[in-house]
């Protein structure tokens, strides 16, 4: 009985540090990347347990929902999570279709994606970081000066031409609605789609160089702006590239490294050319600041109201706090989607 035990428990240990993957292949900008090997881990790609398989329902059609996020191992926690609550809330978990975005070639956040959800319709794409090169001013927050932040103001030029809406999502949210009623928006001929939030103070998103310039200053001339969070979008893929939206964003980039016009990475540009000119979501599809300020991430509630979506905007990351044994309340909201298992837990299945 002793040598059985032994014998399980040295499988077990060995299959914590092995990712197995079906030979795949998904498809990027710069060509296919060819998944399905067997190796071990990167001891900084975590180990997930494999999510149930989730099926249509009987009256599913044939509607694609095209979903874009970014992809790196550093947030892959947090990207396994969002997947995962998608999938099991929607109704048609089959018609979704995974658009990931990456920077940096890691092959182990690759084979992760496929070994934790064997079922998924994915695939990925480069996101060339030379774009942004020369571009990204420093920030408030270090996490924000990522190359990678910046891949959502690329995504019309990086997936298929024939796709033409997508969702866009950051990786530290889960949905526990079904996504379909975001994806069914009416975009009523605007580029993009988001909760608004005029109640707070816009004026704070810019520094008094932008706004004591009278040229500056009459940008949101004939608008009405209001803020909207970059991590939840629904955008018209085909008036974005026609509109040259990410042209205009950039111009942006570029006026804020010849004069300091604002502190929070890749948001104040989108607000710059789109602000008071998107359609307004019900602010159930984002419930966000759960990760709090961006200096200390300090706890949060909940704001009152119907939920879809919630969001760990903010320098607060649940996977970080709860591993830390200091989570917030809102944390534990997080907790049933996460799919990490540790080497310590891997032994113990």
């Amino acid at each position: 009985m002793a040598s059985c035990t032994t014998t399980l428990t040295l499988l077990l240990g060995l299959l914590s540090f092995l990712i197995v993957a079906n030979s795949a292949s998904s498809s990027s900008s710069s060509g296919g990347i060819r998944l399905g090997v067997i190796r071990k881990p990167s001891a900084d790609v975590p180990v997930f347990r494999e999510a149930p398989a989730f099926r249509n329902g009987d009256s599913c059609g044939p509607q694609r929902i095209h979903i874009v996020m970014t992809l790196d191992a550093n947030y892959l926690r947090g990207t396994m999570a969002a997947v995962l609550s998608i999938l099991q809330h929607s109704t048609c978990p089959e018609n979704m279709e995974f658009h990931f975005l990456w920077a940096r070639f890691e092959r182990e956040v690759f084979s992760s994606i496929k070994s934790t959800f064997p079922y998924l319709n994915f695939k990925v794409y480069r996101f060339d970081s030379n774009l942004v090169r020369g571009k990204i001013s420093k920030s408030i927050r270090q996490a924000l000066d990522q190359p990678l932040n910046y891949a959502r103001i690329y995504l019309a030029d990086i997936i298929p031409s024939h796709v033409k809406r997508v969702i866009y999502l950051d990786s530290d949210l889960v949905v526990v609605d079904d996504i379909a009623k975001l994806w069914e928006v009416d975009l009523e001929d605007k580029v993009l789609a988001a909760p608004e939030y005029c109640h707070a103070n816009f004026t704070c998103y810019f520094s008094n160089l932008f706004w004591l310039d009278p040229v500056l200053a009459k940008t949101f001339h004939g608008r009405r702006p209001c803020y909207f969070n970059t991590g939840v979008m629904v955008v018209d893929v085909e008036k974005w590239r026609q509109g040259q939206i990410t042209q205009k964003v950039e111009e942006w980039m570029t006026v804020q490294k010849q004069k300091r016009i604002y502190h929070l990475g890749s948001l104040p540009p989108f607000l710059l050319v789109l602000a008071g000119n998107i359609k307004a979501v019900d602010h159930r599809w984002n419930q966000h600041g759960l990760g709090g300020d961006n200096i200390e991430g300090k706890c949060r509630s909940l704001h009152p109201g119907p939920i879809s979506l919630l969001h760990w905007s903010g320098k607060g990351k649940p996977w970080l706090r709860l591993d830390s044994r200091k989570p917030c309340i809102v944390d534990h909201l997080w907790a049933p989607y996460d799919l990490y298992r540790s080497s310590v837990h891997a032994l113990e299945g």
